[in-house]
């Protein structure tokens, strides 16, 4: 059933770019701490070589994902298939944060499209990659992308995200550094 690969070879390749959502796990080092779990989408993960993946980070209402890297660097992204043969695929490793506005963030932008709201760029270092069954995971029809998000983004424009970002992405739940302005 399950098995581990050594680097994301081009079946694994060809099988993420027909994924349309994927979850990014982390969790803090205190064992007090929340473990968080957000599903991304929009087109926005990247394969960037065999053990490095990456993706587009956008202002949400919380910043777990950044606080948790900034402090360990550990996350696991998970992509599972909602139509086709059954499969789940993981990627463990250490996530780096790439703020915009950094030079490295402006250097790894054209990899992706960029879209108003944009907050970093997550790279990590893979080195686990795994995949199992996936057998009990339910079909899903695809409808298309939420827009909600990006027409926020859109009103509240770069001083407005800026903003909100110093209210509610400073800190995480835990009480550790996210987004510093």
């Amino acid at each position: 059933m399950a098995k581990t690969y050594p680097e994301i070879d081009s079946k694994i390749r060809d099988w993420v770019a027909k994924q349309r959502i994927f979850f990014v796990s982390t969790a803090p080092l205190s064992g007090d701490g929340l473990v968080n779990c957000s599903p991304k989408g929009m087109d926005s993960f990247r394969i960037l070589g065999p053990q490095t993946v990456a993706y587009f980070d956008l202002t949400g209402s919380g910043v777990e994902t950044i606080a948790h890297l900034k402090e360990n660097g550990r996350i696991v992204i998970m992509m599972c298939a909602f139509e086709g043969p059954p499969q789940i695929v993981r990627f463990h490793g250490k996530g780096r944060v790439l703020p915009k506005g950094t030079a490295e963030y402006d250097e790894m932008i054209s990899n992706f499209e960029e879209y108003p709201g944009a907050r970093a760029i997550i790279v990590i270092e893979v080195d686990r990659i795994s995949d199992s069954c996936g057998y009990s995971v339910p079909f899903y029809d695809y409808k298309g992308e939420r827009d909600t998000l990006l027409k926020w983004a859109k009103v509240k424009g770069d001083d407005g995200i800026a903003e909100y970002q110093s209210l509610k992405n400073r800190t995480s739940l835990d009480g550790l550094e996210g987004i510093v302005p």
